[in-house]
């Protein structure tokens, strides 16, 4: 197979969305940093929501993994769903998300009373090698074969982490 075909992670991004700001944006803050030992970035309201929050407030936070991380990363949470997945998770760009209901079913992650209980979704982007053109500010496009089809990504996922597609 020729190596730039291949396919491999570009980032693994992990979200709890909180919908306020306070005790129960700290507690999830606090879990994502003992989850990943990174630090931890707060999302904020882009524009007014129709539930009347205003712009600029903080609604939840996140953090992004890339690499070696990335990779242990996924293994557990495919493990906390039972390494199963459906189609319609995957996008035109072979990206994909899914959502764990609790964080303690991640395998190893025990429950801290004073945390509580938190639902998350991890966003997996894919990539191949000479993706970073897509980076540079000039409008350089990536030629259609070498785009990542959703068939592509549910084959790679299937192989290298044994998921199964439902």
């Amino acid at each position: 197979m020729n190596p730039m075909r291949k396919i491999r992670i570009e980032k693994v991004t992990i979200n709890i969305g909180c919908g306020e700001a306070g005790e129960k944006l700290e507690k999830a803050k606090k879990l994502l940093e003992n989850l990943t030992n990174r630090k931890v970035v707060i999302t904020k309201t882009h524009r007014r929501t129709t539930f009347g929050t205003a712009k600029g407030r903080p609604i939840g936070c996140k953090v992004t993994l890339r690499g070696k991380e990335a990779e242990e990363f996924l293994k557990k949470a495919f493990d906390a769903i039972d390494n199963k997945l459906q189609k319609t998770v995957f996008d035109a760009q072979g990206n994909f998300s899914f959502g764990i209901k609790e964080h303690i079913d991640i395998p190893g992650v025990r429950y801290d009373p004073e945390i509580g209980i938190f639902g998350m979704d991890v966003c997996v982007t894919l990539e191949r090698p000479g993706f970073r053109v897509k980076r540079k500010k000039l409008s350089s496009k990536i030629g259609k074969k070498h785009l990542i089809k959703p068939e592509e990504a549910i084959e790679w996922v299937s192989k290298i982490y044994g998921v199964e597609i439902i």
